[in-house]
């Protein structure tokens, strides 16, 4: 390994060690309930598999499609950010498809950055958002994000400590994995920020559809200006249940755009012509279905959080993503995530996620993405409630 530089810059997968818990485990028969994957269990809807099937009989569909996706897909992201933003995009020099929001983030990275370059991103955040630009060979610095913390107040001083000045700026919102949302009028001082500051911006609003309690996100895009210094990413996976199918795009910035654009032009040729065929009519379709799997993850959200404020384990509910963000009871903390999460994995037999895969500040707490019907979230606030128990808590 020493002798591939970029895999040696890569930090250690904090998750392996409950992954590999969790699969010793499962070996040895173990019901094992797993909320430690934010991998969407729902089914695509129906009328969108059928159209794969039925785009996938014609045989002029499997030669190699446009890697920038095919025009009708790229028109029909624009249509839906008209319709859903208000906001207008060419999708002609705006619009690129990717597979799935990783691969255009860790592509536009490659595309940007330089070793030497310095990149901002929070800190707990989604671990491509950090990767993509270590992989890219630039340093990244960590902002710190949560409850208690002036965000711009941060941001400000990482600016003034840095040199050379960060050249891209990493967001999400709603947030994974701490389920943050936010306004427009923080997006406007995103804006602002990176115009003075010359600063590119990407946002990546994979849970744009997936808000709860009257909550609507923010599109980066509907600020003025924003197409001026970024752009954004948007994915099929959570609102349409279409994990598997690989399908995102990126939209803004001409600049951006075009880079993500030619360097896909050298190394892929696209996604499969009948998934982006069927892509296009599920935008284009009437939303009823991405409510519905929405109002899921909403009963899925109360059935969690119910239970673990049950048993004394008190998580407020998340207004927006397919996750809950657990800080660890105070009379475990000292554990940090990853000996906690394999504490719950041994006890309890629920696997979730160690707050430390997300950044050194996510340390304090743990993951649970909502992936589990109703009877196994009881069982596993049980197992939990046992967990704690054994492990001597005096709220359980």
């Amino acid at each position: 390994m020493n002798h591939f530089p970029r895999m040696h810059r890569l930090p250690p997968y904090v998750f392996a060690q409950v992954t590999e818990l969790k699969m010793q485990m499962r070996r040895q028969n173990v019901d094992i309930v797993d909320f430690g994957m934010g991998n969407p269990d729902l089914p695509t809807p129906q009328f969108i598999v059928d159209k794969l099937v039925e785009a996938s009989g014609k045989h002029v569909n499997h030669r190699y499609s446009v890697s920038r996706g095919i025009p009708n897909l790229r028109k029909a992201i624009c249509d839906w950010y008209a319709r859903r933003f208000g906001v207008s995009l060419d999708p002609e020099g705006e619009a690129v498809g990717t597979m799935g929001v990783k691969e255009g983030l860790a592509h536009l990275a490659l595309a940007m950055l330089s070793p030497g370059d310095v990149v901002f991103a929070p800190d707990p955040t989604y671990p491509i958002h950090t990767y993509a630009s270590i992989i890219a060979g630039a340093d990244v610095r960590s902002i710190p994000i949560g409850r208690g913390r002036d965000f711009f107040d941060d941001l400000l001083l990482a600016t003034r400590q840095t040199w050379p000045q960060p050249k891209l700026l990493f967001l999400s919102y709603p947030h994974n994995p701490t389920t943050e949302i936010t306004t427009l009028e923080f997006f406007q001082k995103v804006v602002d920020f990176a115009k003075e500051h010359k600063l590119y911006v990407i946002h990546d609003l994979a849970y744009a559809d997936i808000a709860f309690d009257g909550h609507i996100p923010p599109s980066f895009m509907q600020i003025p200006g924003s197409k001026d210094v970024g752009v954004e990413f948007f994915s099929m996976s959570k609102s349409y249940s279409m994990a598997g199918w690989r399908v995102g795009f990126c939209v803004g910035n001409r600049d951006m755009v075009y880079a993500l654009t030619r360097i896909k032009s050298y190394l892929d040729y696209g996604i499969f012509q009948p998934i982006q065929i069927a892509a296009t009519v599920a935008i284009n379709a009437q939303d009823d279905c991405v409510r519905d799997i929405c109002e899921i993850y909403r009963q899925r959200r109360d059935w969690l959080i119910e239970g673990l404020n049950r048993i004394g384990w008190e998580v407020p509910a998340p207004k927006g993503t397919m996750f809950v963000w657990a800080q660890i009871p105070e009379e475990f903390r000292h554990m940090g995530s990853v000996e906690f999460a394999k504490l719950l994995l041994k006890e309890g037999h629920v696997a979730v996620s160690p707050g430390l895969g997300f950044g050194a500040h996510g340390d304090d707490h743990v993951r649970f993405a909502l992936i589990e019907n109703q009877h196994r979230t009881n069982q596993a606030v049980r197992g939990i409630k046992k967990a704690l128990s054994h492990a001597g808590s005096p709220s359980c």
